[in-house]
């Protein structure tokens, strides 16, 4: 399943709004039905390049076509998302 057209603005928006971090993650859980979604802390994916950055989240999309989930650029083969909060 690819992320849908529109995610990226989806996400952004979601992300950006009021709310503690629990309520805008189930918000966004809710925007994309269907996509998987983790939670986590940014140093626990530093060395990687996000494909969304906001004041408070970098997300990355992940691939999980093959044996072993992988990060990737590309929406339209990305299945999840990570989002990796910034402190």
């Amino acid at each position: 399943m690819a992320l849908p057209a529109d995610a990226l603005e989806r996400i952004r928006s979601v992300l950006e709004a009021e709310g503690t971090t629990a309520e805008r993650l189930a918000n966004l859980r809710q925007a994309l039905p269907g996509v998987s979604l983790t939670r986590c802390d940014v140093s626990d994916v530093d060395t990687e390049t996000p494909a969304l950055q906001t004041a408070g989240f970098d997300v990355f999309f992940i691939d999980t076509s093959e044996h072993c989930p992988r990060i990737t650029a590309d929406p339209a083969t990305a299945s999840g998302l990570i989002v990796a909060e910034k402190r």
